[in-house]
């Protein structure tokens, strides 16, 4: 199947889940599209018991979708941008102090500790998975998405400094994250690190990310204030993007560490004095439409995968107890930072609760699962338990996040913005 076939069918049937959820299921746009998803997946397989011959062939069509490189190379540098590009970065600078502990402290501890219970747990039911592997899960499974829960968080007037950590948090790691799987992953395949190889390795690509993503950003700005015409203006953030993800790889460094911190400094000193108001308007709604189709994109490739993740019998307790520990672990990754630095932090006491229930798995988890090379043992059963926990956590907490908002916030009301609505 050629590249622009492939797109054709992928934006058909995104466009086509999307309808059925906006006038049927009426859930937040990516959960809904996700239970689509999962919906016409499962109506699939049933086929395929009558149809094995057709199941085959579209099973073989989805098998032939690169997902991690689609999501990595295409996707990921856009969406990065575009949440970072709508945040407060008056307010994330606020709440720098603990979006960046719960960024880079917390995704560590999340890695450790999950990746310990897994292989604790591996060993209790005979399945003795090695313990780099059980923290390269960890790795992979402790990043947080951002896009599922903001569709919900906007309807609530949460105060702000929850709202700004849940969303500033998973903007940040996931760029961690992909640095700390990457490194663990050398480990994996029986690479020689020191401890100060894994600290350099560590320092060059996300230190390294983060000083691209501000030269990037400072050309970029500059660029948009030499002139005025929006059309333009939009093409270059797209191509500065794109283009700079693409360096980014090349000098290996995180791109998407690189793409976070461009969008935050263009769309805060952007908005600020680069842009006419035209032109913000423009590039705003741009990137915004983006955002949501890409998004509808990759909920629709997440619900498809799993015509062709294979689910044996032995996997279904080891996911079970997997959706847990990653649940006690980030709870644990997030409350023992909040209480060590709590006197610095404007958090309130059910914050830790709030943001373990909000901080969904996504795309980034399963992309990078899949990406693990096959000769390495026991591939499939960690994808087995990364997608297992991404859709509890994309379903189930997804659709739970608002009942939980209303018992720990029970004085919020329905944001102006969602009764106008």
């Amino acid at each position: 199947m050629d590249v622009f076939t492939l797109l054709t069918l992928l934006i058909v049937v995104a466009a086509t889940f999307a309808y059925l959820n906006s006038r049927f299921l009426k859930l937040p746009d990516a959960i809904g599209i996700m239970v689509v998803s999962l919906g016409f997946s499962l109506l699939l397989l049933g086929v395929g018991a009558v149809q094995p011959t057709w199941f085959a062939l579209t099973r073989q069509a989805v098998a032939a979708i690169d997902f991690d490189r689609v999501l990595f190379d295409v996707m990921l540098s856009m969406l990065l941008f575009a949440g970072a590009f709508h945040t407060d970065a008056a307010q994330l600078r606020v709440e720098r102090r603990s979006v960046m502990l719960f960024a880079l402290a917390g995704t560590v501890l999340s890695t450790f500790l999950i990746g310990t219970g897994l292989y604790g747990i591996s060993a209790w039911l005979g399945l003795g998975l090695a313990y780099p592997l059980c923290l390269l899960f960890g790795a992979l499974i402790s990043p947080t998405d951002p896009i599922a829960v903001l569709g919900i968080l906007a309807r609530f007037k949460l105060p702000e400094s929850v709202k700004t950590n849940i969303v500033g948090e998973s903007l940040f790691n996931d760029g961690v994250g992909v640095v700390v799987f990457a490194t663990i992953y050398e480990l994996v395949l029986g690479q020689e690190l020191s401890v100060g190889g894994i600290g350099l390795l560590f320092l060059q690509e996300a230190g390294g990310g983060i000083i691209f993503g501000l030269v990037l950003g400072y050309i970029l700005y500059r660029l948009l204030r030499s002139i005025n015409h929006y059309q333009t203006e939009v093409l270059l953030t797209l191509a500065a993007v794109v283009g700079g993800y693409l360096l980014a790889q090349h000098l290996h460094v995180s791109g998407p560490l690189a793409m976070v911190v461009a969008g935050l400094l263009v769309g805060a000193r952007g908005r600020q004095d680069a842009m006419s108001h035209q032109t913000e308007e423009y590039v705003d709604k741009f990137w915004e439409l983006l955002d949501v189709v890409l998004n509808a994109l990759l909920f629709v490739l997440i619900g498809i995968e799993l015509l062709v993740i294979e689910f044996k019998a032995a996997y279904w307790l080891i996911s079970a107890l997997a959706v847990v520990l990653v649940l006690l672990a980030r709870y644990a990754a997030v409350w023992l930072p909040y209480r060590l630095a709590r006197r610095w932090l404007t958090l309130d006491s059910k914050a830790p609760l709030m943001m373990t229930w909000g901080g969904l798995r996504g795309g980034i988890s399963v992309a990078l699962a899949l990406s693990i090379s096959s000769e390495v043992p026991n591939k499939n059963l960690i994808v087995a338990i990364t997608y297992a926990v991404v859709l509890f956590s994309v379903i189930g907490q997804g659709l739970t996040l608002e009942r939980l908002i209303r018992r720990l916030y029970p004085t919020t009301q329905d944001a102006p913005e969602a009764l106008a609505d």
